[in-house]
Parts: structure tokens; C-alpha cells; sequence
């Protein structure tokens, strides 16, 4: 089914075929061209709906997968690994002097 062109739409191409119209050019064929722009609109129109619409479709498509991507990645599970052995390597050590010197070096600030 076809459109009907707006009056709006009609009334611009009039005033485009009038602005452009020569001398000793009749009424009828300044309708012709009036009615040439009119078709020209609508066709202009029609393709500017057209892209919309495709790219309304391209972002909603993107939103879809960037969704599905998010979902579908697995979660990061932090996995700590104990030895059976209950030993304290040199790393361990040197990290627990440092925590406790900066708690003694905190106690004498607020204290000495």
C-alpha cells in the first residue's frame, strides 16, 4: 500500500518547482515537476527510514551480543592452593616483619 504524500511534503515541492520555474513555463508543467519533487521527497524519506531502521537493528544487535558476551564469559574463581606442609617460606616471613614493623612504626607515631 502506498503512502499518501503529506501536504507539507506538496507544498515544499511547489515552492521548489516555483522558485526554479523559467519564463513561459505553464502551470501544468510546473505541477509536473512540483509532483517529479514530491515523488523525490517521498523516495528520500522512504531511504532515510530505511537506514534508521538498519541501524537501529546493527545496535540492538550489538547490545544483544555485548549482553550474551557478558554472560557468557566465565567468572574468575581465585583459587588458593595450600601444601599439606605447614611450612613458612622466606617470602612469608620477610611479609610478616614488614606488617609487624609498620605496626610498630604506627604505634610510635600515635604514641611517641
Amino acid at each position: 500500500m502506498k503512502q499518501p504524500i503529506s501536504i507539507e511534503t506538496q507544498q515544499h515541492a511547489l515552492m521548489i518547482a516555483k522558485s526554479t520555474q523559467k519564463e513561459g513555463q505553464t502551470k501544468e508543467q510546473t505541477k509536473l515537476i512540483a509532483s517529479g519533487i514530491e515523488k523525490g521527497i517521498a523516495e528520500y524519506k522512504k531511504q532515510q527510514k530505511a537506514k534508521a531502521r538498519q541501524s537501529d537493528k546493527a545496535r540492538k544487535q550489538q547490545a544483544k551480543h555485548k549482553q550474551h558476551a557478558q554472560h557468557d564469559e566465565p567468572e574468575l574463581e581465585l583459587e588458593l592452593e595450600f601444601d599439606d606442609s605447614n611450612q613458612i617460606t622466606p617470602v612469608v616471613w620477610g611479609l610478616i616483619c614488614l606488617l609487624a614493623l609498620s605496626w610498630l612504626c604506627f604505634a610510635w607515631y600515635i604514641w611517641g
